[in-house]
C-alpha cells in the first residue's frame, strides 16, 4: 500500500479551515512556512468529522521541540515522559509534539511494560501506530487540505466504535490511563468500545494503581467534568474501573441505596449546570462520592466512645488523606471539601448568631446546593433544605421572623447573599 493510499483530498471529507482556532492555524501555517511538516491531529480532526465543535487544537510536527521553540517566542518546552511544546495566545494553548517513533532499546519502560520515558522522534507513519485509538490516529494538512488515515480511523468513526491500534493488552499496560481514556471517549462521543479493545480491561484495571495520584486527578476533570459524568460514573462502574479511583466510594454502593441516588442525583446536576455554562468546582463532586465513607468512618470512632464531633471532624483527614492515595487533591480542593462536610453539620443549627455565620460563609451556596442534593435521597432533610432555600431569599424582616423565638439576634445588619462558588 502506498502513501497516497492513506491521502484523503479535501472533497472526500468535512474537516474545513474554518472549524479551527486562528491560533492553531497560525501555527500550523509558520512551521510549514520554516519548512516542517505540521498537521492538525487528534481529537480537533475526529470532533469536526462527527458535526462536533472542539476546543482543543493538537499539533504534530517533524520539527524538534527545539525547533518549534525556536520558530516561537511565546512558547515553553514541558514533559518528561515525552516532550512537548506549549505555544500560548493569552489563554489559548496550542500543543505541539514531534512525531514518535517505534518502541525500542531508546524508550524507558518499567518491567510491566509501562512506558516511563519516550524522547524518541520517528515519522509521521510511525507517530500515527503509537497514537492509542484509530479515530486519534487522523492527521489534517493545511498544505493540500487533506486527511490522513494511516489506521483506519475513518471507517471506524463511521462505525461509530472506538478500536485500539495494536494489541490492547500491550497498549494497556503501556498506559493504563487509556482504559480510562477508552471509557471517557465512548461516553463522550457515543461509541461502542470494539470487543477486542474492550476485553482485557477489567483484568487490567489494577495496573491504574501504578499511575500517579496526580495524573489520576487530571482524567478526573475530563472525565466528570466534561458534561457527561453521570454517564461516565456508570460506564466506569461497568467495566471495572470504579474501585481504582474511588474505592471507599464503590465498596459503599452496594449496601447504601440512598447513597447511591445522591451520587447519581448530583452528577446529573452537574451535567446540567455545565451544559448551561455554568461554572463547576471540581471539589463539589469529590465532596459527594467520599460523602457516605466519611460518615462510616466518623461511625466507627463514634462506636468507641469518641462524640460526634469530634468523630466527623478527625475523620475528614483520614478519608481525604486515603483517597489521596488514589486521586491525589490539590489543597485548594481539599480545603473546599472540608467547609461543604463541615457546613452539613451546621445548616441545621438554625439560632441567631449561626444562621448569620452559616449564611455569610464563602462556602454557603455549594453546602446548600450539598444539602439540597442530599434531601434528594433523605425525606427527613427536606424541612431544613426548604427552610434555608426561602430563608437566604427572603428581606431582613422575613428573616428575623423566620428564627426561632427566643433566639433571635437583636440589631445587626444582613450580610450580603454570598457567591455560589460551584
Amino acid at each position: 500500500m502506498t502513501q497516497s493510499d492513506h491521502i484523503i483530498p479535501r472533497d472526500q471529507h468535512r474537516v474545513s479551515r474554518k472549524d479551527i482556532s486562528d491560533n492553531a492555524l497560525k501555527v500550523l501555517y509558520r512551521l510549514n512556512k520554516a519548512g516542517y511538516d505540521a498537521f492538525l491531529v487528534g481529537g480537533g480532526v475526529r470532533d469536526i468529522l462527527l458535526g462536533l465543535h472542539p476546543k482543543d487544537f493538537d499539533i504534530t510536527t517533524n520539527a524538534t521541540p527545539e525547533q518549534i521553540r525556536g520558530l516561537f517566542r511565546n512558547s515553553r518546552i514541558i514533559g518528561r515522559r515525552f516532550k512537548l511544546v506549549h505555544i500560548m495566545f493569552g489563554r489559548d494553548i496550542i500543543e505541539v509534539a514531534t512525531f514518535r517513533a517505534h518502541c525500542d532499546s531508546n524508550i524507558e519502560q518499567a518491567k510491566d511494560g509501562m512506558i516511563l520515558r519516550d524522547n524518541v522522534y520517528g515519522t509521521i507513519e510511525e507517530d500515527a501506530e503509537r497514537r492509542d485509538f484509530t479515530v486519534n490516529a487522523l492527521y489534517y494538512s493545511v498544505k493540500d487540505f487533506s486527511v490522513h488515515d494511516y489506521c483506519g480511523g475513518l471507517t471506524d468513526l463511521r462505525k461509530r466504535q472506538l478500536r485500539m491500534i495494536g494489541d490492547p493488552e500491550t497498549r494497556y499496560r503501556e498506559d493504563p490511563v487509556r482504559m480510562l481514556r477508552a471509557v471517557r471517549l465512548a461516553t463522550k462521543l457515543d461509541l461502542t468500545i470494539e470487543e477486542k479493545t474492550l476485553a482485557p480491561i477489567a483484568e487490567l484495571a489494577p495496573y491504574l494503581e501504578q499511575v500517579p495520584a496526580a495524573r489520576l486527578f487530571e482524567e478526573y476533570r475530563k472525565m466528570f467534568l466534561a458534561g457527561k459524568g453521570e454517564a461516565t460514573f456508570k460506564a466506569l462502574q461497568q467495566h471495572g474501573l470504579l474501585g481504582k479511583l474511588f474505592p471507599a466510594t464503590e465498596a459503599l454502593l452496594a449496601e447504601h441505596q440512598d447513597f447511591e441516588i445522591f451520587i447519581h442525583a448530583a452528577l446529573e446536576n452537574t451535567d446540567k449546570r455545565i451544559a448551561s455554562d455554568n461554572t463547576v468546582n471540581p471539589a463539589f463532586l469529590i465532596a459527594v462520592l467520599l460523602w457516605q465513607p466519611l460518615l462510616e468512618r466518623a461511625h466507627q470512632l463514634e462506636t468507641k466512645g469518641m462524640n460526634f464531633n469530634d468523630a466527623f471532624f478527625k475523620s475528614m483527614g483520614r478519608i481525604l488523606g486515603e483517597q489521596g492515595q488514589c486521586i491525589s487533591i490539590p489543597k485548594r480542593y481539599s480545603l473546599v471539601i472540608r467547609d461543604i462536610w463541615a457546613l452539613q453539620v451546621r445548616l441545621p443549627q438554625r439560632h441567631g448568631k449561626k444562621v448569620w455565620s452559616v449564611l455569610g460563609h464563602p462556602r454557603f451556596r455549594a453546602a446548600y446546593d450539598f444539602l439540597m442534593l442530599r434531601a434528594e435521597s433523605d425525606p427527613s432533610l427536606r424541612e431544613i433544605a426548604d427552610w434555608w432555600t426561602k430563608f437566604q431569599d427572603a428581606d431582613k424582616e422575613t428573616q428575623h421572623a423566620m428564627l426561632p423565638k427566643g433566639r433571635r439576634r437583636k440589631g445587626g445588619k444582613r450580610r450580603r447573599k454570598p457567591k455560589g462558588d460551584r
